[in-house]
């Protein structure tokens, strides 16, 4: 989820740890469980400071090892030890229970996002991602926003959120339930599908889809349970070519194959160097796919520039790539 979204989340546990009689009667333990599950419910996204260093740093291992099993057991005890530093009067045990469930609810909600996480680390790498709620979703931070109202208002905030988490159980079984009803939608359409990947949008009845066949990729939308077809690439699969193997050795490419399970791929050959471009096929954005990586090689296959991450036209692209212009 957006970063705003955990911020909501992590208010919300900590108002509903005042249900128990204790932490209500309480002041510094009720105080410290709040201060830990709004800092637990943003801990896993550290790895966002891997921006700062690359693009291909930040796509190989953001939701990476920060939300694996081994990091939720830890940041709820350095976040734990260091809030316990400072108001020792807390309880410490109460402390460290709503600050784990704090970072557990964080992973647990990226699950079901499109971009998903890497959840079952240390046993697979593999990306584990539903594609059931969008980053950012309306319903769940306006729900966060009117506990808050109600909160301010005179209402329990407790049994306020309690009965708004109960509510967006709910909502995550009827998003199943609609995702579900997509993928039977895409099969009617394109019967010889092997795999349909579904990315949320902020419409509640749309839906992002990258569609795998036998021969072919669809890139498509479904609205109201409508398919509605946008692009078809033919599904051509990545030669082992001296050109494609010098070219996965560059970073940003790595980085990219490791993180996109479905996209197509382009080569160029110029008078004094080479082009592969890397094209992700999930994302769309009016009729241009912005998440690419692309690198450029010299006639020796010696890497010139490379580039990875989202951009949304070709001359930001040049721009990126900056030493050699097409």
């Amino acid at each position: 989820m957006d970063t705003g979204t955990h911020v909501v989340m992590g208010i919300a546990l900590g108002s509903m740890a005042t249900i128990d009689p204790y932490v209500a009667s309480n002041p510094e333990t009720a105080t410290a469980i709040m201060i830990g599950a709004i800092i637990g419910s943003q801990a896993p996204d550290m790895d966002t400071i891997l921006k700062l260093k690359n693009n291909a740093k930040y796509i190989r291992n953001h939701r990476g090892i920060t939300h694996s099993i081994p990091a939720v057991c830890l940041w709820p005890l350095l976040i734990t030890a260091g809030i316990y530093a400072f108001i020792p009067q807390a309880d410490l045990l109460y402390l460290w229970i709503w600050t784990f469930v704090a970072v557990i609810l964080h992973v647990f909600v990226d699950i079901f996002n499109a971009y998903g996480t890497q959840a079952l680390r240390p046993f697979t790498h593999k990306w584990v991602a539903l594609g059931i709620i969008n980053t950012f979703d309306p319903v769940i931070f306006s729900l966060h926003i009117v506990g808050f109202i109600l909160w301010g208002i005179g209402f329990h905030p407790g049994y306020t959120f309690l009965a708004i988490y109960v509510i967006l159980v709910v909502y995550y079984v009827l998003r199943f339930w609609m995702q579900q009803r997509v993928i039977q939608q895409v099969r009617k359409v394109i019967p010889n599908m092997t795999n349909t990947i579904i990315s949320p949008t902020l419409y509640f009845n749309q839906w992002h889809l990258a569609i795998t066949a036998k021969d072919s990729f669809y890139v498509a939308r479904a609205v109201k349970n409508q398919i509605i077809i946008h692009d078809t690439f033919e599904k051509v699969p990545l030669p082992e070519t001296a050109v494609i193997e010098a070219a996965k050795f560059d970073d940003n490419v790595s980085a990219f194959l490791s993180f996109s399970p479905v996209y197509r791929w382009e080569m160029e050959e110029f008078s004094d160097h080479y082009e592969v471009r890397f094209i992700d096929l999930r994302y769309r954005s009016k009729d241009y796919y912005p998440f690419v990586a692309v690198v450029q090689l010299d006639l020796d296959l010696h890497i010139v520039s490379s580039y990875t991450g989202w951009i949304f036209s070709e001359d930001k692209l040049r721009e990126k790539l900056e030493i050699i212009p097409n």
